[in-house]
């Protein structure tokens, strides 16, 4: 127990000093949490062994799963119906050009340009096609953009990318088998009930039992995402439906939502994108590093090209266009998850799963940190800041005030 708390010491250091690193190069504090690992991870492997970090250990990555399922559902009730119906064209039309564009282009590259074998080079194509919606999420809290149409645009187009992304995996290389077929059922059941139960227990004992309605969402969450894993799926699926499902409830509690959100940023998200950077192999990248550019540079260019021009018949604006396809173009959750799954299955070698997974991990960083910089659509946040006063609040959380969410950034 001594050494769980130690290294839990350890990496939430990692994340204070993460958010005041953030705070002070005014960019996205889950972009920074992914560097402070990528370095941390390198340090203690180098200095004291591979396994000296503790980014392998059960509890840790369950922690971290959770930031990932967590910050998935919050992703997810914040796509209201009424908005998806009124922007059900762009979010099904962008999100489709986000993943075919890379998920073939990649392919290509992986198959003739780095001489990868079929079954890998597929594998590398999905792995490339996906879109992080963990850092997508954390970008739009931290700017506010996620309370507008246009955040609210963006973060359907991912769903639909990864939805695809998920489909594809499936598809190609899992069986579909009496667990798959299992899990699809209890998840209908189970989501075709949720909203209607929820608001039940918000009417009968919200206000009056101590967070029930945290443990009540915690409890879907982890339920349907063991049965994810159980079927040979992911966790963090079933978990964005859900929030898609509860939208409109969420809508209707704003207060229940801030207190998720101060869970979900003040204690999981640190242990997700940190481990995730930890995860990246510095000398294997160094060994051949035109690999990681090749495989990067696909993931980026097959995106922009796939996304740009699909993305100027619904956007005018040249920075709100750019800053779309660039936030779009990042990878994290699912590209991780699809190398993982590649690696252990015997379709990737470990130089292969290397490469990828920091192609993918610095194709959350580098297209992000640019749209920070170059193309953040000022004018939008005057909508932001305008939906704030309404509200009342400010902040991640509703009690914070925002640090300068002009510039993506909120302590």
């Amino acid at each position: 127990m001594t050494d769980a708390f130690a290294v839990a010491a350890l990496w939430l250091a990692l994340a204070v000093l993460a958010t005041i690193l953030a705070n002070h190069l005014r960019i996205s504090m889950a972009l920074v949490e992914i560097c402070v690992g990528i370095a941390a991870g390198a340090i203690a492997e180098h200095w004291f062994g591979t396994e000296s970090f503790g980014a392998n250990l059960d509890w840790l990555r369950f922690l971290a799963s959770a930031g990932a399922v967590m910050l998935t559902f919050l992703a997810g009730s914040e796509l209201e119906s009424s908005v998806l119906r009124s922007k059900w064209k762009e979010v099904i039309v962008v999100g489709l050009a986000g993943f075919l564009a890379p998920f073939l282009g990649c392919a290509a590259v992986a198959r003739w340009a780095l001489g990868w074998g079929a079954q890998a080079s597929w594998l590398a194509g999905v792995a490339l096609s996906t879109t992080s919606m963990a850092v997508v999420y954390a970008v739009m809290l931290e700017t506010g953009f996620n309370k507008t149409d246009f955040g609210k645009g963006i973060l359907g187009a991912c769903f639909v990318n990864d939805l695809g992304t998920v489909i594809a995996l499936g598809l190609i290389f899992a069986p579909f088998t009496y667990r798959t077929a299992f899990f699809l059922g209890i998840s209908v059941v189970v989501l075709g009930i949720l909203p209607g139960a929820t608001r039940w227990i918000k009417d009968r004992y919200a206000n009056r039992t101590a967070a029930i309605r945290t443990k009540w969402i915690l409890l879907v969450l982890f339920g349907l995402g063991s049965l994810a894993l159980w079927s040979g799926s992911e966790s963090v699926l079933p978990a964005y439906i859900a929030g898609m499902v509860l939208a409109n409830v969420a809508a209707d509690d704003h207060h229940w939502v801030r207190r998720l959100r101060t869970l979900t940023v003040g204690l999981l998200t640190p242990f997700y994108f940190i481990r995730a950077g930890s995860l990246v192999s510095i000398p294997a990248v160094i060994s051949a590093p035109i690999i990681f550019v090749i495989l990067l540079g696909a993931k980026v260019v097959s995106k922009i090209f796939g996304l740009y021009p699909v993305i100027s018949g619904f956007r005018k604006d040249r920075k709100e266009r750019w800053y779309y396809t660039l936030l779009m173009s990042t990878g994290l959750t699912f590209g991780t998850i699809s190398a993982l799954y590649g690696y252990s299955h015997g379709i990737l070698s470990r130089a292969q799963y290397s490469f990828l997974v920091a192609a993918v991990i610095v194709s959350a960083v580098v297209p992000t940190l640019i749209a920070n910089f170059l193309f953040l659509p000022q004018h939008l946040l005057r909508e932001v800041s305008m939906l704030d006063e309404e509200e009342g609040v400010d902040g991640i959380n509703g009690a914070e005030p925002s640090v300068d969410a002009g510039n993506g950034n909120n302590g």
